[in-house]
Parts: C-alpha cells; sequence; structure tokens
C-alpha cells in the first residue's frame, strides 16, 4: 500500500488507512471514490457524551455513558445465536451489557479491566432486569481508535460502514493528511471571510474536541462548519462575479442612445400610465441599456404585474437604435399571445415577426430570411429561436420569458446569436431570496412589486370534492353573471396507475352533460398548434363559457373576463404551480375566485401548502414558503433554474452565509488579479473546475 505521506485529496479512498479492499468496495458503491469525497460525509448529528451517569442513575429508554470496572463475563449459545454477556459495576451499582452475534468482544474484555459503555437502556423481558443492548464500548487498549466518549460525530452509514468504523477512518485519514491539506482559499480571502484554516475546519467538523459548542455543530454553525460552508458559497458567487465581470470587459462607450427621439417613440406606444413600480423599474433598465457593458436583468413581478409592457418598451429602444429584439416565450401559446399583444401595441410602428415550430415551408423560410436580413426588427418565438438555421443581422436586445422553462444555457444561445447583446429575463414565478442570488448571481435583479390599478381580488378557497353542490353552485352563480371559468385537472386522459385521478377527457364529456346550456370547450398539451390556437382564441372571444384544461394555462393566459378557476386534485400540484394557476383570474376589474379542490385526505405537505395559499396572494411569500417545504434539492425546476450543486451549503438554511459570501466574492473579483495566492483561485475559476464542481456553465 501506498505510504501515507502520498495521499492527497484527489487520492481513491483505497489508498487511506484502514480501507481495504472490501472497505473501499462499498464506499465506492455509495458514491465516496476520493478521500476528499470521504472528508465532506459530514456528520448528520453530534452526542454529547462527556458527563458520565452513575449506574443508580440509569433510566430506562434513555441513552447513556458509563464508566465502571468488569465484574462477570459469560458467553454462550441459544438458538444459533452467540451472547456475549457482562457485569459491569461502579461504586453505585451493577447493571448487566448485552451483546448478540458479537463473540469476537469476548477477547477484548478481562475481569476487572476498566471500561466505559454508550447505549441505551432497556428491561429484559425474560429476566426483568435492567440491561445495556448492544453498547459501544471503549477500552483503556483502544488507544488510536474511535472514541465513544466527548462529543461524538455520529454519520449516516456508508455502504455497510457503521458510525464508528467511519469515524476511525476519518480520525486516521485527518492524521495523514495534517499539515498538508491543500487550501483553495488565498490567505486573504481567508482573512476577508473570517474563517479558521481548513484542515482545523475538517478536524472541529469530525472530531470536534470538548471545547466546541454542541449545539452550533449540530445546527452547523460551528468555526469548522461556517468555514466550509462559506468556502463553498464564495467560490460559486466567485465564478458569477467573474463572469459579470467579463462580461462588461471592453466596452467605453453607451451602447444604446436614449435621447428625446427614443423617449417619444416610447411614449407613442404606451396607451396607458406605468405604475411607479413599472416606472421605476423601467428606469433601471433604461440606465442599463446605455451602459457601456451589455445589460444583465432580471424582472421578478408576480402574475399580472405588467413586466410585458416594461419588456415591449426595452424592445423599443433596442429598435430605435438601429437593433434587432429576440423575445423567447416557453411555449407556443403563450409566444402568440406576446405577438398579440406586442402588435396591438406596436400597430405598424415596427415589423415584428412571430417564429415557432409550428411554420412550415415557405412561410418558415420567409420569416427566417426576414430574420437574417433585418427587417424582422422584433421577433417573438419558442426554441425555434436558437436553432442554426436562425442568424440575425443585428441582435442587441434579448428578452427570455420564464427563464426556468429554459435553463441557462437556452438563454446564452440566444445572446451569441448577437454581439454581446443585452439580456433581460422575466420570470412571473416568483423566486425565493436564495436561488436569486444563485441561479440569477450574475443578474441584477428587479421587482415589480405592485399591480397596475384595477385589478380584481381574488378570494381562494379550499372545498372537499365531496361538495359538489357547492362547486356547481359557484360556477353557474358565475356563468349567470356573464363571466367566464377555468377547471383545471392534473391529467389529460385516464391513468392505469392513478385510476382515483379525474382527467381532462373525461370531465370535458361529464361538465357538457352536467351544463348543457353552456358552452365548454377543452384545452390540453396533446393537442395540434391550431387546435390549441382555436380553443384559446375562442375562450378569448366569450366564445367558451367553461374551459377544461391542464395546467397549460399555468402562465401567460391572459382572460379578463375569466373569475374563476376550479382546480380539482389541488393536492397533486406544487404550491408555485397552484399560485401561477390562481393568477388566470383576477385580470379584469371584476372580484374573482380561486376554488381548491381536495380529493381524499391530505398529507401534510398538501395541507400546508393549501393553507398558505389560502392565507396569501404574495408570490414572494409563496416562494419562500415552497422553498421550505421542499428544500432547495427537490424544488420543482430547479435545474432549469440552474440551481448549482451543493457539497455542504444549504441554500434555505445558509442565507445569511450566502449574501456574506456574495458580498466579499464581488469586491474580491476586481482584486483577484492582484492577490500573489490567488493562483489556484484563478484555474479554478478560468478552467473546467468551476464548471464541473457546480454543474453550471460560465461562458459568457
Amino acid at each position: 500500500m501506498p505510504s501515507p505521506t502520498a495521499l492527497s485529496l484527489d487520492s481513491p479512498v483505497r489508498q487511506i488507512r484502514g480501507v481495504g479492499p472490501s472497505r473501499a468496495s462499498a464506499l465506492e458503491n455509495a458514491g465516496i471514490t476520493t478521500v476528499e469525497d470521504l472528508l465532506y460525509h459530514i456528520p448528520f448529528r453530534y452526542e454529547d457524551r462527556r458527563q458520565f451517569t452513575k449506574i443508580r442513575d440509569l433510566e430506562i429508554g434513555r441513552r447513556a455513558v458509563i464508566r465502571g470496572r468488569i465484574a462477570r463475563i459469560l458467553l454462550h449459545r441459544r438458538f444459533r445465536r452467540t451472547f456475549l454477556e457482562a457485569w459491569i459495576e461502579d461504586e453505585s451499582g451493577r447493571i448487566r451489557a448485552l451483546w448478540f452475534n458479537q463473540p469476537y468482544l469476548a477477547s477484548r474484555l478481562v475481569v476487572n479491566a476498566g471500561v466505559v459503555l454508550c447505549g441505551t437502556v432497556a428491561i429484559d423481558r425474560r429476566l426483568g432486569i435492567k440491561t445495556l443492548m448492544s453498547p459501544q464500548l471503549e477500552l483503556p487498549s483502544d488507544h488510536g481508535s474511535a472514541r465513544i466518549t466527548g462529543i461524538v460525530a455520529v454519520y449516516e452509514r456508508l455502504g455497510g460502514l457503521s458510525s464508528r468504523v467511519l469515524r476511525g477512518v476519518i480520525m486516521r485519514l485527518l492524521d495523514d493528511l495534517s499539515s498538508r491539506m491543500d487550501d483553495p482559499l488565498s490567505a486573504d480571502v481567508v482573512r476577508r471571510l473570517e474563517v479558521t484554516g481548513r484542515e482545523e475546519a475538517f478536524r472541529i467538523i469530525h472530531l470536534p474536541d470538548g471545547d466546541q459548542d454542541v449545539e452550533k455543530l449540530n445546527v452547523r454553525r460551528s468555526p469548522g462548519h461556517v468555514r466550509l460552508i462559506l468556502e463553498e458559497l464564495f467560490l460559486f458567487q466567485l465564478g458569477l462575479a467573474s463572469r459579470r465581470r467579463l462580461a462588461r470587459l471592453g466596452f467605453q462607450d453607451a451602447r444604446f442612445m436614449i435621447d428625446e427621439r427614443v423617449r417619444a417613440a416610447v411614449r407613442r406606444i404606451l396607451p396607458f400610465r406605468l405604475t411607479e413600480a413599472q416606472q421605476r423599474v423601467a428606469r433601471e433598465i433604461a440606465d442599463d441599456m446605455r451602459a457601456p457593458h451589455p445589460m444583465r436583468r432580471l424582472i421578478q413581478g408576480d402574475v399580472g404585474a405588467g413586466k410585458t409592457v416594461i419588456a415591449l418598451l426595452a424592445c423599443v429602444i433596442a429598435v430605435e437604435n438601429g437593433r434587432q429584439a429576440a423575445f423567447m416565450a416557453p411555449t407556443e401559446i403563450l409566444a402568440e399571445q406576446h405577438f398579440s399583444t406586442f402588435r396591438r401595441y406596436l400597430a405598424d410602428a415596427y415589423s415584428a415577426r412571430l417564429l415557432t415550430s409550428r411554420l412550415r415551408g415557405r412561410e418558415r423560410e420567409r420569416a427566417v430570411r426576414d430574420v437574417a436580413e433585418g427587417s424582422a426588427r422584433i421577433v417573438i418565438g419558442t426554441h425555434a429561436l436558437i436553432q442554426e438555421a436562425v442568424r440575425f443581422k443585428r441582435l442587441g436586445l434579448v428578452v427570455v420569458d420564464e427563464q426556468h422553462r429554459f435553463g441557462v444555457l437556452a438563454r446564452d444561445e440566444l445572446i451569441r446569436k448577437g454581439w454581446r447583446a443585452d439580456l433581460l429575463v422575466m420570470t412571473a414565478t416568483p423566486i425565493p431570496r436564495t436561488l436569486a442570488l444563485t441561479a440569477f448571481g450574475d443578474l441584477d435583479v428587479s421587482v415589480i412589486d405592485a399591480l397596475p390599478p384595477g385589478r380584481g381580488a381574488i378570494r381562494t378557497m379550499h372545498l372537499s370534492s365531496a361538495e359538489p353542490r357547492r362547486i356547481n353552485a359557484l360556477l353557474e352563480e358565475t356563468l349567470d353573471a356573464g363571466r367566464q371559468a377555468y377547471v383545471v385537472y392534473p391529467l389529460v386522459e385516464e391513468s392505469a396507475t392513478l385510476d382515483e385521478v379525474r382527467s381532462v377527457m373525461r370531465m370535458t364529456a361529464v361538465w357538457r352533460a352536467a351544463l348543457p346550456h353552456r358552452r365548454v370547450g377543452i384545452l390540453h398539451g396533446r393537442m395540434s398548434s391550431a387546435e390549441k390556437e382555436r380553443a384559446m382564441t375562442a375562450f378569448s372571444r366569450g366564445a367558451i363559457d367553461v374551459l377544461v384544461t391542464t395546467s397549460i394555462i399555468e402562465v401567460g393566459i391572459d382572460v379578463p373576463n375569466a373569475t374563476l378557476i376550479v382546480i380539482e386534485h389541488a393536492e397533486r400540484f406544487g404550491l408555485a404551480q397552484l399560485h401561477q394557476l390562481r393568477g388566470r383570474v383576477g385580470r379584469g376589474g371584476h372580484p374573482s375566485t380561486c376554488l381548491l379542490v381536495s380529493h381524499g385526505p391530505l398529507s401534510a405537505e398538501a395541507r400546508a401548502r393549501v393553507e398558505t395559499l389560502t392565507a396569501t396572494h404574495d408570490g414572494f411569500v409563496v416562494a419562500e414558503r415552497d422553498l421550505e417545504l421542499r428544500g432547495p434539492g427537490d424544488l420543482v425546476g430547479t435545474r432549469q433554474w440552474g440551481a448549482p450543486r451543493m457539497r455542504i451549503a444549504d441554500l434555505q438554511r445558509d442565507f445569511d452565509l450566502l449574501a456574506h459570501a456574495r458580498s466579499h466574492a464581488f469586491d474580491y473579483a476586481e482584486a483577484i488579479d492582484a492577490d500573489p495566492g490567488a493562483r489556484s483561485l484563478r484555474e479554478f475559476i478560468s478552467g473546467p473546475g468551476w464548471e464541473r464542481r457546480f454543474g453550471m456553465s460560465l461562458r459568457v
């Protein structure tokens, strides 16, 4: 076996002292392949075993640590099982310890020798006496092995390796790595962050001494935990800061002029006065566009906040400066709706083109040619915009709607069709603060935090499917008032595995039979583009009273006369999705209702979702609650958002440290070239290391 001195963080686990072929295979099968992987297998709990309990004070059902003398040892077999029995005594009394199928322990135990035991006190049902069942033990001869006293780290098992085995392996590993552990942070960064050294951090985490605070260890706020969490968050944020810095290099002059001519063009297309929130965000965008570096900005706004109009104004600025603007939406329905909105506002002022996969033959050829020649000044489309055949003459602005439906790479592909084009990202799905600082950490953030005047209030109610009369009565009341309604189901058609879940296909027929004098339409994702367009057009024009649909209407559908949305099987939808669906109503001046209908008993998480939605209409509150309920690792769309892979940091728990790391990383990005100890940091950011580590791209 290689000498321990040859160990590095990249060494395979097979080289660790005490890890033979069997243990190495178990670790590798559990995803632990290197020394660094094993060091990042962080204890999930710490036990305070610094206090010894007298034998007479032991309580049944309680875990305790005792110190005493071995008075008697018995080894016997019964029913093909081996029983090792030892009687331990101290000055206060005697207790029995019992181990099953561990006869090898008998060779370690010696009568009259001292021993420390840790275990849970139980009652032996056969004998009726207190017994320590399979306790951990520590003997005077155990010098150098994993201790069971003091503050003890407790690990999740890895491939059959127990917590105590892992403690012993990691203890020897840290000894072999002593004073030779690479630190990815320079001395300047360690000073800026005010953290301990990396080797000390791992020792605090894996082998805490008696001076550590057990409570801080258990909530991952010990100096060791804070060091590694800040290290991870700092490295991630430094990558984002470098990306942003690179995007701004090499520009000296204003890229877009915003003079009186451009302002007049903007005023001409606005049929109404912007809200104060919209005006503030419009000014932020205008300042970005006339700055010497490309704009990278995210607009957050709740459903119906008026983000599309702001994006339209940015497009006008670009076009008035002789550039093209591209607007990418996640679905054909949404792209077509944006195209209709743009044409309504622009009239004949500018040439706008719609480009989706639905275009075929000569119609598509003509659209692609107009984009390439520059006669199409504003191009609205779907993923079709990033196809290789689509080329722009002078693309200056990229607008991406509902970014989480695309991912970072798709937006970057579209940006590269121009030359350092400005980027404006929009989302009506409120982003928790943590994801805003990670997935969009290289973007400036604007928030439209007020709805335009004239929006109707939305009442959110929860009913059981066992109350069909109340549901039907509310629907009839809405239709009698001349309004329209959505009824949403989770499935398009019946499923053999989900036979209790209602579907759009079956329930459309049911509703048509129940409402013979009403016009009931259907909309779902399996329909052709033409069929979907006809259904939405009919509903928008009032030719359909009730639209039975799926979550396909989640974003971008704007029908002011629709004042009721019934969401069946509400327990099967995510919290953010429910909030988006609710936003399909309340878009006119009429009071509206969102009815959440649950089928069967609710789980604790489903009940929490329903209670959140009925308690608040604030999308940002909803987003934070969604993150709290599911965690960043489970949040739907986090891969699409671009959430990074984290080994020790938790985006929800560590938000305070994330903000701290971000502040220092963005400051340090401007000083990194002057730091003589930053060579490895620069290589990590500029080479493949960062992208491999966090699973994201740094391409500008």
